[in-house]
C-alpha cells in the first residue's frame, strides 16, 4: 500500500489504530523550523504564553491520556490527579536537591507520578468500565486533598500555592516567554517521538490487544494485568511531566485547585473531540480546545457587535464541547483526526471525486 497512514478497524468505539510508514522528511522539518524558529521570533508574547504554550502541554496531557484510553482501553477521568503529582515532585525535587538540573527534575517529577499511577491502575486487574472511571474518579479527588491538606508539599506557604524556582537549562535561564516555550516545545517533541515508537512496538501491539479483546489477548500468552498497570504508570509519567510544565512553564505558580476535576473533564474532551486511538489527535484535540475560545470571543464582536465577557465565552464552550462529544460519540467516534483524513483523501482524487 502506498499510503504513508493506514487505518484498520479497532472494536473499541472505532478507535482508528495509527500504523506510521516511512515518508519524506520535507514536510516534518519544515514544520520543525517554523516551530522552533520562527515562531519565537514572530509570536510575541501573547501567542507564546496564552496559546501555544498552553497547546503544548495539553496536546502532551492528551497524548498520555490516549495511550491509557485510547490505545490500552482503561476508562480514567483522574488525570489532573497525575499532573498535580508531577507539578508537586517536581518543585520538591528543584527546591530540596540544590544544584538538580531541570531535565533531570521533570523526569523525576514523572516517575514520581508513575508510580502513582501505577498503584492507582492495580485495581484495573479485577475492575474495569465503569468501575474503573469510579477509581480513579476518587484517587483524584484523593490526591486533590492530599495536597491542600499536607503543608510540607507546597513548603508550607501561607497561600498554599508552588510558585515556580528559577529555571534554568545548561546554564542558560528560562524566564522569558521564548524560553519557557522552548522548552516546553522540546519536551514535548521529544515525548512524542517516545510516544511514536511505544505505540508501534510489542508493548504498544499488546496494549491494543487488550483493548480489542482482553479475554483473547489473556488466551494468547499476554499477561493483561501487567501491561494495564503498565500503561497506568506510562499515561501517569506523561501527565506528570505536563503537570509540572503547567505550573512552571505556563501558570507561573499553581496550586492544587489548577488540577481540579475540570481538568480532567478538559484533558477527556480533548482526546474525544481529536480522535481516541492517535497521537495526532491528541494534538489536534488540544488546538480546539486553545484555539475556541479566541474564536468565540472575536466571533462575538463580528455577531453581536462587542466582544463577550469571560463568563459569556465559558458558558458557550460548555454549551459546544457537550454537542460535539455528543456528536462525535455518536456519528464519528474517531473524531477529527478521522474526518480530517476523510477530507484529505477526498482532496486527493479531487476534481474527479468529492
Amino acid at each position: 500500500m502506498s499510503a504513508s497512514i493506514h487505518r484498520l478497524p479497532a472494536p473499541f468505539d472505532h478507535a482508528p489504530i495509527e500504523i506510521v510508514g516511512r515518508r519524506q522528511p520535507w514536510g516534518l522539518l519544515a514544520l520543525l523550523g517554523v516551530a522552533f524558529v520562527l515562531l519565537p521570533l514572530l509570536g510575541g508574547d501573547y501567542w507564546l504564553n496564552a496559546i501555544l504554550i498552553p497547546f503544548l502541554v495539553l496536546s502532551l496531557a492528551g497524548l498520555g491520556l490516549n495511550l491509557l484510553t485510547g490505545y490500552t482501553g482503561q476508562t480514567s477521568v483522574g488525570s489532573a490527579g497525575f499532573m498535580a503529582v508531577g507539578a508537586f515532585a517536581t518543585y520538591g525535587f528543584l527546591l530540596r536537591v540544590p544544584g538538580l538540573p531541570l531535565p533531570l527534575a521533570l523526569v523525576a517529577g514523572g516517575l514520581f507520578a508513575a508510580a502513582v499511577g501505577f498503584v492507582v491502575g492495580i485495581p484495573s486487574s479485577r475492575i474495569k468500565g465503569f468501575y474503573l472511571m469510579v477509581t480513579t474518579l476518587a484517587a483524584q479527588f484523593f490526591l486533590e486533598w492530599v495536597f491542600v491538606k499536607f503543608p510540607w508539599f507546597y513548603n508550607h506557604a501561607s497561600s498554599g500555592t508552588i510558585s515556580a524556582p528559577r529555571l534554568e537549562l545548561f546554564g542558560q535561564p528560562l524566564g522569558s516567554a521564548e524560553g519557557r516555550y522552548l522548552l516546553t516545545l522540546g519536551t514535548v517533541l521529544v515525548l512524542t517521538w517516545v510516544a511514536v515508537n511505544l505505540v508501534r512496538s510489542q508493548i504498544g501491539r499488546n496494549w491494543m490487544a487488550i483493548r480489542d479483546m482482553d479475554t483473547a489477548a489473556a488466551v494468547i500468552g499476554i499477561p493483561v494485568e501487567r501491561y494495564r498497570r503498565l500503561a497506568f504508570a506510562v499515561s501517569a509519567f506523561y501527565l506528570g511531566i505536563a503537570g509540572a510544565l503547567w505550573a512552571f512553564a505556563y501558570l507561573g505558580t499553581a496550586s492544587a485547585g489548577s488540577f481540579d476535576i475540570n481538568r480532567s473533564f478538559q484533558i477527556l474532551f480533548i482526546i474525544i473531540i481529536g480522535g481516541m486511538g492517535s497521537i495526532a489527535g491528541s494534538f489536534i484535540g488540544a488546538a480546539f480546545i486553545s484555539l475556541l475560545p479566541i474564536f468565540l470571543s472575536h466571533g462575538g464582536q463580528l455577531v453581536f457587535g462587542g466582544s463577550l465577557d469571560a463568563g459569556q465565552v465559558q458558558n458557550l464552550q460548555k454549551v459546544i464541547f457537550g454537542v460535539l462529544i455528543i456528536v462525535f460519540l455518536i456519528r464519528e467516534p474517531e473524531g477529527l483526526v478521522r474526518l480530517l483524513g476523510n477530507l484529505r483523501a477526498r482532496l486527493a482524487v479531487w476534481p474527479l471525486r468529492f
